[in-house]
């Protein structure tokens, strides 16, 4: 037996060697992942791939049929309509205070009164003095009488030549100067009695009373307070004369106040309710502008229905001022208005646009809506076939500047059309001269309709030749095909439009990236 078999556990002695199964099966779940990633990202640009075939070049919405709805927020605050802020016109101290916050009052109620002591000896000297005047009036009187009864004695006396002549003279003056007394203590009556009927008017004041029905806001005064109203008259209470009916005065910025108008409906909020909805209507628009920090607002005054008390006066109003309603009408996303398409993808110029929704298809719209009898539309044809053929024979003729009309007969590269800085003069001039020659055009025909008709067709003619235009770009048969549309009013995210367009019809957007 070796020395190894005999001491087993011998440091010279070899450990047997360890399998090598982990390594092996760490590299094969490697393997596996690497292939399942493989696989993943294969099944994912399949799959991309397969959905961009499947979704097309272009990113389209569908026209739509709804309401659109254009509003202009405006803060301001609320007030009650009539509010009076009640004085003293006296000095004094205050001695009673009647009525306290939130009191209701009534016209004519004493809400407090100052100290009338002094006014009331003022009173008392006044009848004083009316009384020593009084009695130098008698006095003057008797001293008149006198006067009277001398003169006429001397002068009899003298016209016999009895006495001098010098006496008669005398006698003569003294009469004059005791008429002068009389009509000076008459005259002093009637200043002591003036001077005291104003200090009794000051005694009256001294009692303070309501103006208004209504409720009191504000009470700054106590019992016991000094009342000084020297320069101008102290404000004692403020009066909401009736907090049923409500104002909000809104700052609303220059640039949104031209579609203000007065009896516009607003809807408000106050952060003290803000569950609730409240309505209002624009009562007034007032000229006077605001500059702060260089921008321009004005105040535009709500009338509010407050029946049931729940507003209060001073909440913050956060409104919004229901400008435009469209009820029912066809409606775009803006992202449509906004696209344009690449060079190469442009649509192929048309010689004649017979359907992109020209002046004529919009009239032949227009009058379809108003239900013609065989009779107009015998005057209407005639006319609208002369409108068709003086549009052909404007777009045939080659154009000097080589850009769109007025009406949408031009390229894609003008948006919505319309008047411009500078240019919005001549737009207004040639819409206002479409306007006479079309009247003129349809004088005939319209003379055949009714009154409402007539008055329809006056409106939609107006509206139809004053509305701004914009190509769009409808997806047929896989391609862009521009139609010119009538835009209307827009809340932000949408706009109505009007044309050669149908509810459902795929309007490009944009272009997918390949």
């Amino acid at each position: 037996m070796t020395s190894d078999d005999r001491h087993p556990m011998s440091p010279t002695r070899r450990k047997p060697a360890r399998p090598r199964t982990t390594r092996s099966k760490l590299l094969r779940n490697l393997v596996l992942v690497a292939v399942a990633l493989a696989v993943a990202a294969g099944l994912w640009v399949w799959q991309q791939g397969r959905t961009g075939a499947d979704e097309g070049t272009w990113r389209t919405t569908e026209i739509e049929r709804g309401d659109i709805r254009v509003a202009i927020s405006a803060t301001g605050t609320l007030s009650a309509t009539s509010t009076v802020i009640v004085g003293s016109q006296v000095s004094g101290q205050v001695t009673d205070v009647l009525v306290d916050f939130n009191d209701t009052v009534e016209k004519d109620q004493v809400i407090a009164r100052i100290d009338p002591s002094t006014y009331q000896a003022q009173i008392d000297q006044g009848n004083a003095q009316i009384a020593a005047a009084r009695a130098a009036l008698a006095q003057a009187q008797a001293t008149l009488r006198n006067a009277e009864l001398d003169h006429r004695r001397k002068a009899d006396l003298g016209g016999r030549q009895l006495v001098a002549r010098s006496d008669v003279d005398q006698a003569r003056a003294a009469l004059d100067q005791a008429r002068a007394q009389v009509t000076s203590a008459q005259a002093q009556i009637r200043q002591q009695t003036a001077s005291t009927q104003a200090t009794q008017v000051n005694l009256d004041r001294t009692v303070i009373r309501s103006p208004v029905d209504g409720v009191v806001l504000t009470r700054t005064i106590e019992p016991g307070q000094t009342v000084a109203a020297s320069l101008q008259a102290p404000e004692l209470f403020t009066i909401a004369e009736d907090l049923s009916k409500m104002q909000i005065e809104l700052s609303v910025d220059e640039a949104d106040i031209g579609q203000v108008q007065k009896g516009q409906d607003v809807s408000f909020t106050v952060d003290a309710f803000p569950e609730r909805q409240f309505r209002g209507v624009v009562q007034q628009v007032r000229l006077s502008a605001t500059d702060t920090n260089n921008v321009i607002t004005y105040p535009v005054v709500v009338s509010v229905d407050n029946s049931d008390g729940t507003l209060l006066p001073g909440l913050t109003v956060n409104a919004e001022i229901l400008v435009s309603r469209r009820d029912d009408v066809l409606k775009v996303s803006n992202a449509a208005l906004r696209y344009k398409p690449t060079d190469a993808q442009a649509p192929p110029p048309q010689g004649a646009p017979a359907r992109s929704g020209g002046v004529a298809d919009d009239l032949a719209r227009l009058a379809d809506a108003l239900e013609l009898t065989p009779p107009q539309r015998a005057e209407f044809e005639p006319a609208l076939a002369a409108i068709r053929e003086r549009m052909n024979a404007r777009q045939a003729a080659p154009r000097s500047g080589g850009g769109p009309g007025m009406f949408g007969g031009g390229g894609g590269s003008m948006r919505i059309v319309t008047g411009g800085p500078g240019g919005g003069g001549d737009a207004a001039q040639m819409r206002q001269r479409l306007l006479q020659r079309y009247q003129q055009d349809f004088a005939a025909f319209r003379d055949t309709l009714d009154e409402a008709q007539r008055a329809q067709w006056d409106r939609e003619l107006a509206a139809l030749l004053g509305a701004r235009r914009a190509p769009l770009y409808k997806l047929v048969d896989d391609r862009p095909q521009m139609v010119m549309v009538r835009v209307g009013a827009s809340d932000g995210s949408s706009t109505e439009v009007a044309g050669d367009i149908a509810e459902g019809d795929l309007i490009i957007t944009g272009e997918r990236a390949r």
